[in-house]
């Protein structure tokens, strides 16, 4: 059995264990590779996306390049509510409310012997690319403007540069996040 007892300043995300979903301290999650709820935001100006390349702190994928804001919501935390909240600690996006295009589900190492397995609730906006930025460095190391079709190219010269769920959001997922 699983112990999910944790300390009262961890992280606790949803996750599934014995198919119930149970608050769960997120770097435990991804230790066990436990499949848990997450959400991802993708800020578009026409066909350019905003992406933020994560801090070197982070304690997996540092300095990888993801789209622009991932995360998983807190226990009884709607996925709408997150992508709103973290839009805001991570890139200081205030106000913007991204619109919901799906879920999309993956299982993908991400180094140090750690697992995402996500359901992943997929949100979208089209913004005005001079959108106000101020990134919380303790998240975002840098943040830059690509169009789609320099992403894809990036992406197949130079793999090891991108977050595996941003390669399987593009690779697989596409359609559903690009569609008008």
């Amino acid at each position: 059995m699983f112990d999910i007892e944790a300390p009262l300043h961890t992280i606790m995300i949803p996750a599934w264990i014995d198919g119930i979903l149970q608050p769960v301290e997120k770097l435990a999650a991804h230790k066990r590779g436990l499949r848990h709820m997450a959400v991802s935001v993708f800020l578009m100006e026409g066909d350019r996306i905003l992406l933020q390349q994560r801090a070197l702190g982070k304690y997996h994928t540092p300095g990888l390049w993801a789209n622009t804001c991932c995360t998983h919501p807190d226990w009884h935390e709607d996925p709408s509510v997150c992508a709103t909240r973290r839009l805001g600690e991570e890139l200081g996006i205030k106000g913007l409310q991204p619109t919901h295009v799906g879920q999309v589900e993956y299982r993908a190492d991400v180094g140090g012997g750690l697992i995402e397995h996500e359901v992943v609730e997929v949100f979208v906006a089209q913004v005005d690319g001079a959108l106000p930025l101020s990134p919380n460095p303790d998240e975002v190391m840098n943040t830059r403007w690509v169009s789609h079709n320099d992403l894809m190219a990036e992406i197949q010269a130079t793999p090891e540069d991108f977050t595996p769920w941003l390669r399987i959001y593009l690779g697989q997922h596409g359609a559903m996040i690009f569609s008008d």
